[in-house]
């Protein structure tokens, strides 16, 4: 049975036990069942109190990043496995199972022209090492589409597939995005069809990066697809409400994302599991 997470972003713009601990209640309330814990800067995690939180109340973590944009990991690979090492680290401290994201490039970094093949190449051939790396800390690898606006290196379900093939790591998955597949799939039904067995994480994010259920995303035909493909993992709301001053950028965050903030998770929330049931979805 499927798990409901929350981003941090929806709620503070960086990790902090206290703030989660706060929230307790109303996570609870809503069945939150998983936190994803951002590392754009790994330094900022006390691991300690955060494992003790996680086990103190039976919540799981899921590690994000993307990586800075002085790191060209086709150029330079050894300085993106530098960046990851420390990520790496703090994951398995903090005892989430993966570290996933944009861990093979930079999020707002594009070239202006379609991907080469020696950029496929040479980012499938990070993907390996970082997979390597990830799996000798115990840890899965999530690489995620983003859309033309954000990376011109992967921005469809088809793309993810594509590197997971040719990386052949069985610690790498798809995490998708439905903020991105509203830009770039034909379907959200092809979208997730298209990740095949790679399929491990969903984030679940409004056309407006706001509150579920206040934009465009078509939610009946996201659940109902993951009814058919059989998924069964974490699916996390994700929020741009609050955000890391070093994405804010990158991710055309200029202006607050829902009139009301307190709606991201207050109508969100309740909104995510009506759809879900709706579908025939269900959450543990």
């Amino acid at each position: 049975m499927a798990k409901l997470g929350l981003h941090t972003f929806a709620a503070a713009p960086k990790w902090d036990v206290a703030t989660m601990r706060a929230m307790l209640p109303k996570l609870a309330t809503h069945k939150v069942r998983v936190l994803e814990i951002p590392l754009l800067d790994p330094a900022e995690i006390d691991v300690e109190a955060t494992r003790g939180f996680l086990e103190e109340t039976g919540i799981e973590a899921v590690c994000s990043l993307g990586l800075p944009r002085d790191i060209d990991v086709i150029a330079d690979p050894e300085a993106g496995l530098d960046f990851l090492k420390p990520a790496f680290e703090v994951a398995r401290g903090v005892g989430s199972a993966s570290l996933s994201g944009v861990t093979y490039g930079t999020i707002g970094k594009i070239s202006g022209a379609p991907r080469k093949q020696a950029e496929f190449d040479g980012t499938a051939r990070f993907i390996e090492r970082a997979a390597k790396l990830a799996k000798g800390y115990g840890l899965g690898l999530g690489i995620e589409p983003c859309n033309r606006y954000e990376t011109h290196i992967m921005n469809t379900g088809a793309d993810g597939r594509a590197y997971c093939e040719a990386v052949g790591a069985d610690n790498v998955f798809i995490h998708i995005d439905t903020y991105h597949m509203n830009i770039e799939e034909v379907s959200y039904a092809r979208g997730f069809r298209d990740c095949g067995p790679f399929l491990g994480y969903v984030h679940l994010s409004e056309s407006n990066r706001g509150a579920p259920g206040a934009g465009t995303i078509g939610w009946a035909e996201v659940f109902e697809t993951l009814v058919e493909v059989g998924f069964d993992g974490i699916t996390t709301l994700e929020s741009m409400n609050h955000v890391h001053p070093a994405i804010a950028s990158a991710l055309a965050i200029w202006h607050p994302v829902a009139a009301n903030p307190d709606d991201v998770l207050d109508a969100g929330l309740p909104f995510i599991h009506r759809a879900a049931e709706a579908a025939g979805f269900r959450y543990d």
